[in-house]
């Protein structure tokens, strides 16, 4: 591949990643409703559950870390937790009650009533995403799906955070954007 080609390449998919994003700032009204649901639980003494697959593991568990460490401001840590990052707890539980069901089981060891359960899929059709929000919403839990277009986890999700793109790279890095803003916007609600 010529070196212009891959050139234009890139522009082409920078473009479209500007363009994922344009959308998704078109209706931002669930966006702040995600991080005020999350500064609502924290501040009670609630703690945030992130999950997700492949990527979208990353995803939670990035979240987690920036809400346990800090994301641009010295504050105290936060309670979180990424359901993707025992790979103890993981094998036991696909071995023993199958993979869809390793999230709901560890929603149902440590979700309480008003602690945040974030699911992420690109798809929105995770079995095991899905699971843990059914499980989530019967415990209590105030449910967030971070999904692609389409999908189950974002009827199932009290808010729903779609991104209107079919590609699964440009809907992850939205994902990843939207993901920095929660952090933002809780940050400046909870130290403002």
């Amino acid at each position: 591949m010529a070196d212009e080609t891959r050139a234009a390449h890139a522009v082409r998919a920078l473009r479209e990643a500007a363009a994922a994003h344009e959308r998704m700032a078109a209706g931002v009204g669930p966006v702040v409703e995600a991080a005020s649901a999350i500064g609502k639980a924290l501040k009670a003494g609630g703690k945030v559950l992130a999950f997700g697959n492949g990527g979208s593991a990353a995803d939670a568990q990035h979240f987690v870390a920036e809400l346990v460490g800090r994301y641009e401001r010295e504050r105290r840590a936060w309670p979180a937790m990424a359901l993707s990052t025992d790979t103890s707890i993981l094998t036991a539980l696909g071995n023993d009650y199958g993979f869809d069901r390793v999230f709901a089981r560890q929603i149902e060891a440590h979700g309480k009533p008003g602690d945040v359960a974030l699911g992420i899929t690109t798809s929105g059709n995770s079995p095991n995403v899905l699971r843990a929000l059914e499980t989530a919403t019967d415990r209590g839990l105030v449910t967030i799906a971070l999904t692609g277009r389409g999908g189950q986890a974002g009827t199932i999700a009290k808010i729903h955070l779609g991104v209107d793109d079919d590609r699964t790279p440009r809907v992850q890095e939205v994902h990843i954007t939207l993901l920095h803003i929660l952090c933002e916007l809780v940050e400046d609600e909870l130290n403002g």
